[in-house]
């Protein structure tokens, strides 16, 4: 396997899974995180859907991590966690949380942040996430019963929810491709910073960004990102 996937709930993940099949990967979903005695499917990627968007941030940790170590020990060699483009979480997580464990776990130390899908009417602009023409916390979301999402600003909300810092790869840097988003990606992370934002309003956009992260061992983002991937 080339590609494991951790979905913060299962309509995601099949989306997620979609994505990459369209891409050209064979793919393989799960409910769940397997157990050490459950099969390794001979596939290119491996997207396990959890339930963990809402759930207490310790389960959501353990569920993940669970997730990981099975991908790992299946052979993996890339790992996506995928969350909704809405970017929905409460103030403490569980989207911070979750990548921070993960990161941790894989020794990674930086990874990207890309909520987009343009196809579905979300893009991210100077680190701000719209829903068509609308800010995030003017489409309705702010009255989410669950996670009401009360800021657009992607970098504000996922620095409250880690204890890194986050930084910005905007649209101008975006715009001129794969190269220009590894050199800028590059630099926060020599700069400390442990996520970057990267603004997407294309299709194009989210093909130059999974191409700039292929050599990332975390990827965290929407569907949308997915993408990108499969061409590495």
């Amino acid at each position: 396997m080339l590609l494991g996937c951790i979905a913060d709930d299962f309509t995601g993940a099949t989306d997620l899974a979609s994505m990459l099949v369209k891409g050209g990967m064979r793919t393989v979903q799960l409910l769940g995180a397997p157990g050490p005695a459950d099969p390794v499917p001979d596939a290119d990627a491996v997207v396990v859907a959890l339930k963990s968007r809402t759930a207490p941030a310790r389960q959501a940790i353990e569920e993940s991590l669970a997730a990981l170590d099975w991908l790992r020990a299946a052979g993996c060699k890339q790992f996506f966690f995928k969350y909704c483009s809405t970017f929905d979480s409460t103030e403490a997580g569980n989207i911070g949380p979750v990548a921070d464990a993960l990161l941790n776990r894989l020794d990674g130390g930086f990874a990207l942040a890309c909520p987009a899908f343009p196809a579905n009417a979300r893009s991210v602009y100077q680190g701000h996430l719209f829903v068509g023409s609308v800010l995030l916390n003017e489409s309705g979301m702010e009255n989410h019963p669950l996670t009401p999402m009360k800021d657009a600003n992607l970098v504000r909300v996922l620095s409250r929810q880690t204890d890194g810092t986050v930084g910005l790869v905007p649209f101008a840097i975006v715009e001129q491709g794969a190269a220009a988003i590894r050199r800028a990606m590059t630099q926060l992370k020599e700069q400390g910073r442990r996520y970057a934002i990267v603004d997407a309003v294309s299709d194009q956009h989210l093909i130059s960004i999974g191409e700039a992260d292929a050599g990332h061992a975390l990827i965290t983002g929407g569907s949308g990102v997915a993408m990108g991937l499969p061409a590495n």
